[in-house]
């Protein structure tokens, strides 16, 4: 899963908003593998700009869907309006290794 989100209004409160409070919601999805952000995000040239990036892992599609149906993923998915005042993104793929 990834998730951009375009430029907030207050980008002081997104970030720490996000630190303090969001994150530490993630980090209780269950069966969430991995995670991580960065408020540090360059776009190629002529490409939309966002301010945040957050990505997670689960073991496959189904995982992601039960983390995300479950009480915690419904406060996860609550919580978004809290600071991202910018709107949000989110983009759910299959990995594909070589």
């Amino acid at each position: 899963m990834i998730v951009l989100y375009p430029a907030p209004t207050d980008p002081d409160h997104f970030r720490e908003y996000y630190v303090s409070t969001h994150v530490p919601l993630v980090a209780k999805l269950p069966g969430i593998l991995a995670w991580r952000y960065s408020f540090d995000v360059k776009s190629a040239p002529g490409a939309p700009e966002y301010f945040a990036i957050f990505e997670a892992d689960f073991a496959d599609g189904a995982a992601m869907g039960a983390a995300m149906g479950s009480p915690e993923g419904a406060a996860v998915r609550a919580d978004v309006t809290n600071y991202a005042s910018g709107g949000s993104f989110v983009l759910n793929y299959a990995v594909q290794t070589s």
